[in-house]
């Protein structure tokens, strides 16, 4: 049997131009170039069975299960991956589909949301910026640091929502606390988050009272439905968190903020989408692989379904800002910092789970490159009563003179 395998896994890859050399469990090496670039290492039957019928998913769960290795960064390898597999698993859905559901068939509930993030701080800490900051960074200048960008998307949804001196701001999964914080900070509202996440509840709560914000900032650990239905916001914002909903449950979220918000009030919704109108959810190679080992549960929507959704909810959408190409060098950043810090990580997490965050994010960024996948600031308010809904004529606001913080 491993001998055949490795006859096929020759002819199939002949003639293609791959920059690598598949190396088999005996030791033996084929190079596929004059000049490979990459070893794409096969450990066992299993890894030669994953290089002879090649589909994204069934390559990453072997990589994770350590039937398979490359050489090199992750960045180099998924371009190359997606080229093995090609037209050798051309469905309907082609390449596109295949890992089009790398980055979130996503989970709705508490267990879930847990099971994501409830990882140790000091994992995540490894590769997020220092305010530790999971979401899409906002680049200025192709340069700026991971920590430049993200103070600058912190500043950019304050502008945006035009936060004031006393506005009630929440905050709907206020992750590790860096907007809540920033908008009380420096633009002294009174900011309240919430999280599902225990590790994130108790970072926070140390953070507000190390700042010395207490009085200004407060976090809950709660689910955004079981807050009151009370229009006592001025402000709200949702960054990262609206990937988890479902497009079945959208009118439970955009309700549940219409009726938090006051009239007149500001919602800015930042979250992931797919490119494509009509795509069903994608169920097929990477997308289970994701499914079972990092996003339990959910999945994405087009951002026309969005505009839809929150306006059957009585909410006018303003402004709306697509930042895939943001979302797709910030996982890059995230991507070549855990690389870097490849020992102390396996060390904290172990080795699968380790080559699971390793893989997830260099394929997250690789479908925001290829524009398989979006992420979209929405920004949206509740009329009032008369149906005005009083905003800036331009958008001059959000592109001035920058936050001296950010």
């Amino acid at each position: 049997m491993p001998g055949s395998l490795n006859k096929l896994i020759a002819s199939r890859y002949a003639d293609r131009g791959l920059p690598i050399a598949v190396v088999l469990p005996d030791g033996a090496r084929i190079p596929l170039s004059p000049k490979p670039e990459v070893d794409v290492i096969a450990r066992s039957l299993a890894g030669l069975r994953a290089l002879a019928a090649p589909a994204m998913g069934r390559l990453a769960r072997a990589y994770v299960h350590g039937d398979v290795d490359f050489t090199g960064s992750a960045r180099r390898v998924l371009g190359i991956a997606e080229s093995m597999v090609g037209d050798i698993a051309h469905g309907a859905e082609g390449a596109r589909g295949r890992l089009l559901g790398v980055v979130h068939r996503l989970r709705g509930n508490r267990a879930n949301i847990q099971h994501h993030y409830d990882v140790s701080n000091a994992f995540y800490r490894m590769w997020l910026d220092s305010r530790m900051v999971y979401s899409c960074a906002y680049f200025h200048a192709p340069g700026d640091s991971l920590d430049d960008a993200q103070a600058q998307k912190l500043d950019h949804i304050c502008r945006k929502l035009r936060l004031a001196e006393g506005d009630r701001l929440l905050d709907i999964g206020c992750g590790w606390g860096a907007l809540i914080l920033w908008a009380a900070k420096n633009y002294g509202v009174e900011a309240h988050g919430i999280t599902l996440s225990r590790n994130q509840h108790d970072h926070v709560t140390r953070e507000i009272e190390a700042q010395g914000l207490a009085g200004r900032v407060r976090v809950e650990l709660r689910d955004y439905l079981d807050l009151p239905d009370v229009a006592v916001y001025d402000k709200i914002s949702s960054v990262g968190m609206f990937e988890h909903v479902g497009p079945r449950n959208f009118d439970r979220y955009f309700g549940k903020i219409a009726r938090l918000l006051v009239p007149g009030g500001l919602v800015l919704n930042h979250g992931i989408t797919h490119n494509q109108v009509g795509t069903r959810s994608l169920g097929s190679g990477i997308g289970d692989f994701v499914e079972e080992y990092v996003f339990p549960g959910g999945e994405l929507a087009h951002v026309s379904q969005v505009f839809h959704a929150a306006a059957a909810c009585g909410l006018e959408a303003i402004d709306a800002e697509a930042l895939r190409e943001h979302y797709a060098k910030t996982l890059w950043h995230w991507v070549d910092r855990l690389e870097a810090n490849a020992a102390a990580a396996r060390a904290e997490v172990g080795e699968e789970r380790f080559r699971v965050w390793r893989i997830y994010m260099a394929g997250s960024a690789h479908a925001f490159e290829r524009g398989w996948l979006s992420l979209w600031q929405v920004l949206a308010g509740k009329p009032l009563p008369d149906g005005r809904l009083p905003h800036p004529l331009t958008r001059d606001y959000m592109y001035g003179p920058r936050n001296p913080a950010a």
